[in-house]
């Protein structure tokens, strides 16, 4: 179980120093027990206390990273069961598979796919992580060859499916320094995949029939010195897999069974839909899949989207200046929050009046038009300010702002702290078409 703060408390120097950074020791035992601290930062914390405190405080769920690069995927590290509670951290890496007796065209084409193909929501790119090759054929040569071929480039994430250490060997020889996943070791073969796991650092899926002999494998791989650690625990069906996840989430999370403190991969490659959705909601860190249509590999990531996002934290833009369509000097300039929802909205009622326009975007710490305002998060002086790190007085003639109008008490401050006059717009973004035709000059 994890340990309370008064635990924490406990063995601790109780020097009260500040030299972590917290006020007293019992505030840092606070932020030790919430995971929001590190025991490294006490000095004064003796080797065997710290190592105490570092296998208790720490995330519970282990971090794991595959591949290199702008695209390495990093899974693990979470903290709770529910994500409400907090939050989920590493959404899940959704990885296409290929067999090793495709044609090099082919493995190609799915790698180009993977490269370059992304929906944006939300001013977010989402896109599918990894490639998985199949190295069942049996053909050293073709596992090879395959393997060759899709880590061109070394900058897709693999995973390299077989449990025959022979082909796991000669296909890291070829990709190994790019951090594959290696997968999977069994009770048959964990002592050679751990060694080859070891020689190249990489991380290392364990895969057993049910729950308690994935713990007692994963157990005999930490104990050859493997850290890095994935359980398959892919059932017969989408069930079997809830049962067995929300049983390695649990025991993980009250750190009944270390050895089960690690990331869950489920391979879904020859199942039914339903098994990605089941597996993005409940606790999967490695989906490996067919080829996805575009409709359900849209579904599969929004979704996966939707479920990791921090629902604590808003969904910001970037403050600045945008550009709807192709505006000129004498183009009407408006104004609102960073809350993502409201720009994406403003945005499309702008595109679809189609008139040409700025839109200053300032930092309201992803608040809405309304909270920010009762807030005090958008006031005269944020407006000034963006107007200043803009430059948007060079970029128009006349200096007139168009401000929501859940924002209008804030029209005659604005006025007096930055100079422009200050036209108050609809509160809908609706009428944002009949606001331009009917009222703007």
């Amino acid at each position: 179980m994890a340990l309370k703060p008064l635990e924490i408390y406990k063995l601790l120097p109780k020097k009260n120093c500040k030299e972590c950074g917290e006020q007293t020791c019992l505030s840092f035992a606070m932020k030790l027990a919430q995971g929001k601290a590190d025991p490294a930062s006490c000095p004064y914390l003796d080797s065997e206390a710290k190592a105490a405190l570092s296998s208790q405080t720490g995330a519970p769920i282990a971090k794991i990273t595959i591949g290199m690069g702008s695209r390495m995927i990093t899974i693990g590290e979470e903290t709770v069961f529910y994500r409400h509670d907090k939050t989920f951290y590493h959404e899940p890496a959704i990885i296409y598979r290929v067999v090793d007796t495709a044609p090099a065209e082919e493995i190609t084409a799915l790698a180009a796919r993977i490269r370059e193909e992304k929906i944006t929501r939300i001013g977010i790119d989402l896109q599918v992580n990894g490639l998985a090759v199949d190295l069942g054929s049996g053909s050293l040569k073709q596992s090879v060859t395959a393997v060759t071929t899709a880590n061109e480039g070394g900058d897709i994430p693999l995973v390299l499916q077989s449990e025959d250490p022979e082909i796991l060997k000669a296909c890291l020889a070829v990709c190994g320094n790019y951090n594959p996943l290696i997968c999977a070791a069994t009770e048959h073969n964990y002592r050679e995949l751990c060694d080859l796991a070891k020689k190249y650092d990489a991380p290392l899926v364990v895969r057993a029939p049910d729950v308690e002999k994935i713990g007692a494998l994963s157990k005999e791989c930490m104990g050859l010195g493997i850290k890095k650690i994935v359980l398959d625990i892919t059932g017969a069906d989408s069930g079997e897999y809830l049962s067995r996840a929300t049983l390695v989430r649990s025991l993980a999370l009250t750190r009944t069974a270390p050895e089960l403190g690690f990331p869950i991969l489920l391979d879904c490659s020859g199942s039914v839909p339903d098994n990605i959705v089941t597996g993005i909601v409940k606790f999967a860190s490695v989906l490996i899949t067919p080829q996805l249509p575009v409709a359900e590999m849209t579904t599969a990531l929004v979704l996966r989207q939707n479920i990791y996002t921090d629902p604590q934290k808003p969904i910001q833009m970037t403050p600045g200046l945008y550009r709807i369509g192709d505006p000129g000097p004498d183009s009407p300039v408006f104004m609102t929050v960073n809350f993502s929802l409201t720009f994406f909205t403003l945005q499309g009622y702008l595109e679809a009046a189609r008139v040409p326009c700025f839109l200053l975007i300032v930092e309201t710490e992803g608040m809405s038009v309304l909270t920010s305002v009762a807030a005090g998060k958008l006031n005269e002086s944020v407006v000034a300010e963006w107007i200043t790190k803009t430059s948007l007085a060079d970029e128009v003639n006349e200096k007139k702002l168009i401000i929501p109008g859940y924002a209008s008490p804030l029209s005659g401050r604005i006025e007096d702290a930055t100079g422009w006059k200050v036209v108050v717009g609809p509160r809908d973004a609706a009428d944002i078409g009949r606001f331009l035709t009917e009222e703007w000059k």
